[in-house]
């Protein structure tokens, strides 16, 4: 039982999150915003999404460095895409 892999209701995800740190900005609206993008795997049990709970709290542990720094500095031209 040990390989299985731990999916879960949103609540369930959100009330995990809250124990491992009760003062959390995190929201249940980010957790199904995460799912419904893909950057969480998810599993759909009827109209049910189960969210892979490990797989939740990586993507929550890793930190890349894009949300802390400007992309490009403000008052100049940008480029467009």
């Amino acid at each position: 039982m040990a390989g299985l892999t731990r999916f879960r209701l949103l609540p369930e995800c959100y009330s995990e999150v809250l124990r491992l740190d009760p003062g959390t900005s995190i929201s249940r609206n980010f957790i199904r915003k995460l799912a419904i993008s893909g950057s969480v795997r998810t599993v759909y049990s009827g109209n049910r999404r189960l969210i892979d709970l490990d797989d939740l709290l990586r993507v929550l542990n890793e930190v890349d460095g894009r949300a802390t720094e400007p992309e490009e500095a403000i008052g100049t031209i940008r480029k467009v895409r």
